[in-house]
């Protein structure tokens, strides 16, 4: 009689001999049977909650096609744990003629599939069990809940001779490069390009291979990636997930758990990055993720490049209204006149111009620092004056329902009492018209906010200062130009009055048409206030014109450089 050999470990932590001293005992049973091993098959380190096991399968082929009569193993469990496979097996090997045999069990029949596929299956859901309990005690002690995380280092300690388990501690060359992703991403590097950095630098990512996009950005919802993982923060954050194995292909697949069953425990010794960066990442990516979903079907990655220049998009034509953008080398031309013929400005300008005239008035004008305390006292006064007129007309409003709430009782009173009339009705009327209005009014004002400090000129010119510095910086110029960007709403490019718009040059030599550059925005407001600052002649004080529209920013909106 042929007989197939089965043996199988399903731990990375049992002993590799395992698989030996299985074969041994089974040759020995099968030598005293008097039968002959056709072939013996094994699988190492695999558990035996699915099938998709080579040995398995090898020894599966060999028994349908007749090749042996029995197949072998040290007991059930040896083939599989699971009660639908133990009876798939059976019944198919049965089928073929082929009968199961095991040194706990002897020949396995319906009755052994029925019990022991039971307790087996009964084995797994308790040993499950029994792991997310010890899992679930190390995280509440602040140790890993399973799986190294980059950034951090297995650490061994031996306690009474026991060697612990679930210790870490950062990892300072890994933290350096977590610390260099929040970085960049919050400058506005995308995660392509960085994960394209790390990797020409030749810094490897989490378990030594190359960087990818999702290795960096993962997934917000089940804390994965880099930017998402708040153990970066010192928040040890387990159970968010639960994994189910696949019937038919047995492969783990990971479903979200409810958020009041996760585990949450606070490890400040494992902070990698503060609060403030790591707010500003969880800002950027809503933000993008926004302006994604939003985004036209058809335009959404046009929308999501990159600008190329530090004023990409933002020129425009004074005449015509339609971009000014390049069209030769570094100039840039109305496109309303380049490619569609129905412009008459011909001038053009170089790139190159527009931003040092732009970056130019930054520099000399916000940057004065008797202006700058003048000017950020006279908008602290004036925007606090705005805000106090705002909150004083919703607190008389507030005064003025409770006020008609009180005049409705008494109406409600005077005819539980047995006053009634055409005036009291009337007057009913115009009341309960009054509090809807009321109502109406306090629901849809939102509450004015807090009162600016006088002191805000300190912090605001170390802002500008810091963004003209980090302009004229190679390293920083990509995340200060976000923020110019900010400030300014367009760029407008006009032929000076006076000045046929019909010649095609930028106004270099004396006496040719010049194009006059406008700004639109919050910068050029900014810089309206500091280009007509005057002195008392009484006090000698800057007198900065300062005119706000209550939550919309300054006016005028426009600045001629």
């Amino acid at each position: 009689m042929k007989v197939a050999v089965y043996a199988r470990y399903s731990s990375e932590n049992q002993r590799e001999a395992s698989i030996e001293d299985q074969f041994r005992i089974c040759r020995e049973f099968a030598r005293k049977q008097g039968w002959i091993i056709a072939g013996e098959y094994s699988d190492h380190a695999i558990s035996g909650a699915t099938l998709m096991r080579p040995g398995f399968q090898a020894m599966m082929a060999e028994a349908l096609r007749g090749k042996v009569d029995v197949v072998l193993a040290e007991a059930l469990d040896r083939f599989s744990r699971d009660q639908e496979d133990t009876a798939g097996l059976f019944k198919r090997l049965t089928f073929a003629g082929v009968g199961i045999v095991t040194l706990a069990e002897g020949d396995i029949t319906f009755l052994h599939i029925g019990l022991k596929g039971t307790m087996n299956a009964m084995f797994l859901k308790e040993l499950a069990d029994k792991t997310r309990r010890g899992l679930r005690g190390r995280v509440e002690l602040g140790k890993s809940g399973g799986g190294a995380c980059f950034g951090y280092r297995i650490v061994r300690t031996f306690n009474d001779g026991v060697v612990s388990t679930g210790e870490r501690e950062i990892a300072p060359e890994e933290a350096d490069l977590v610390r260099r992703i929040f970085k960049d991403y919050i400058a506005g590097i995308s995660p392509k390009q960085i994960a394209k950095d790390l990797n020409r630098e030749g810094l490897r990512g989490p378990r030594g291979a190359l960087w990818g996009p999702s290795t960096i950005y993962g997934n917000p919802k089940r804390g994965t990636g880099i930017l998402h993982n708040e153990l970066y923060i010192g928040r040890l954050v387990w159970n968010k997930l639960r994994y189910l194995k696949d019937p038919d292909t047995g492969k783990r697949v990971s479903r979200p758990n409810p958020e009041a069953e996760w585990v949450i425990t606070q490890v400040p010794a494992l902070r990698i990055v503060d609060d403030e960066q790591w707010a500003a990442v969880q800002a950027r990516y809503a933000t993008v993720q926004k302006k994604w979903s939003t985004a036209e079907q058809g335009k959404r990655f046009r929308q999501f490049v990159r600008p190329k220049y530090l004023f990409t998009g933002m020129t425009k034509c004074g005449v015509c209204g339609a971009g000014f953008v390049v069209y030769y080398r570094d100039r840039l031309g109305c496109f309303g006149t380049r490619e569609r013929g129905t412009c008459t400005n011909t001038l053009t300008i170089p790139r190159q111009e527009v931003e040092e005239r732009v970056l130019t008035a930054l520099q000399e004008k916000l940057l004065r620092k008797d202006f700058f305390e003048e000017f950020c006292r006279e908008f602290a006064k004036e925007t606090n004056r705005l805000r106090m007129e705002q909150r004083a007309s919703l607190n008389g409003a507030k005064r003025e329902l409770e006020r008609v709430k009180r005049d409705i009782q008494k109406i409600i009173q005077a005819i539980k009492d047995g006053f009634a009339g055409p005036d009291l009705k009337a007057e009913w009327n115009g009341l309960q018209e009054r509090k809807t209005a009321l109502q109406s009014q306090l629901e849809t004002v939102d509450e004015p906010p807090p009162l600016l400090h006088p002191s805000m000129a300190d912090l605001y010119r170390s802002k500008v200062e810091e963004l003209a510095s980090a302009l004229q910086r190679e390293d920083t110029r990509l995340e200060a130009s976000e923020s110019l960007r900010g400030l300014v709403e367009s760029i407008v490019l006009t032929p000076e009055e006076g000045q046929p718009p019909s010649r095609a040059n930028d106004g270099a030599r004396s006496g040719e048409p010049r194009l006059r550059i406008e700004l639109r925005g919050n910068l050029a407001a900014m810089l309206t206030a500091a280009n007509n600052a005057k002195r008392s002649p009484e006090t000698g004080d800057l007198q900065v014109p300062m005119k706000l529209v209550a939550g919309g920013g300054f006016e005028p909106p426009t600045f001629g450089l």
